[in-house]
């Protein structure tokens, strides 16, 4: 399946590379030309457009390509580290820099780390991006037994932390928040005993990442549809800077601000 979809990266790169060339055609050789004709007049209403707007679309791209870029998280399958109508920030460089077209890396910056909370495009269908945890990296031994992970023969260390209820949670029956130490990373998951463990074992190939959802039992995941190869990684996602809570419709300004972990 190709890595290359119509997307707002591709648009925002046509228009970059469109305005960049009637903005450089005017500035080396249609203005010295009004110039040594002595035509007091400015250029057309098109190339005044690309004059204006190629350095502010330029530097949208390089920003939203290879700093940061916002993502809205659609489901709940990352439940309770984030919630639906959560708007989050990815950082684009944590694992190297990629073109926005091809998606081809060409500058290594890092790997990413067990526990990482990260975007990725889909396998499945890469027009669509997924966020998951990083629970398995490439050769990890990943088993899941009555829902506790193990990683590597080392158990995934979990305490209660109480019943949980959030928006976008279904009504019936109990939840329970668990902490989850994952190789030293801590972070909360939620765990639904009316729903089957779905054990299993698996060794992650070389090159590639088995994703979970926090909210285990209600995330479409690596146990589905298999592991994330290394060039379908688009960032690590490192902050909440809006919050829609829709069920209230308003604004969380609690959840503003919160580091993702």
């Amino acid at each position: 399946m190709s890595d290359v979809h119509f997307d707002f990266a591709v648009i925002l790169t046509v228009l970059t590379l469109i305005t960049g060339v009637f903005w450089a055609l005017d500035k080396w050789v249609l203005a010295p030309r009004r110039e040594g004709a002595g035509d007091a007049g400015g250029p057309n209403a098109f190339v005044d457009f690309c004059r204006s707007f190629f350095p502010v679309i330029a530097v949208v791209l390089l920003l939203r390509s290879f700093l940061a870029e916002p993502f809205r998280i659609p489901s709940g399958s990352m439940i309770p580290t984030l919630l639906v109508g959560d708007f989050i920030l990815v950082n684009k460089f944590a694992y190297g820099f990629r073109d926005p077209v091809f998606h081809t890396k060409f500058v290594g910056m890092g790997e990413p780390e067990r526990g990482d909370v990260v975007v990725f495009r889909w396998p499945e269908d890469p027009s669509k991006d997924f966020i998951k945890r990083v629970i398995g990296l490439p050769g990890d031994r990943i088993a899941y037994r009555n829902k506790q992970l193990t990683v590597n023969g080392e158990p995934a260390e979990l305490q209660p932390a109480g019943a949980y209820a959030a928006p976008g949670m279904p009504p019936p029956g109990v939840i329970y928040r668990m902490d989850e130490n994952l190789g030293g990373v801590e972070h909360h998951i939620l765990v639904n005993p009316a729903r089957p463990a779905d054990d299993f074992e698996f060794v992650v190939p070389a090159g590639e990442y088995f994703m979970m959802g926090d909210n285990r039992d209600g995330s479409d995941d690596s146990r589905r549809w298999g592991t994330v190869p290394e060039r379908n990684l688009v960032g690590k996602a490192f902050l909440i800077w809006m919050s829609w809570d829709g069920e209230r419709t308003r604004i969380d300004f609690d959840r503003i601000g919160t580091s993702i972990h």
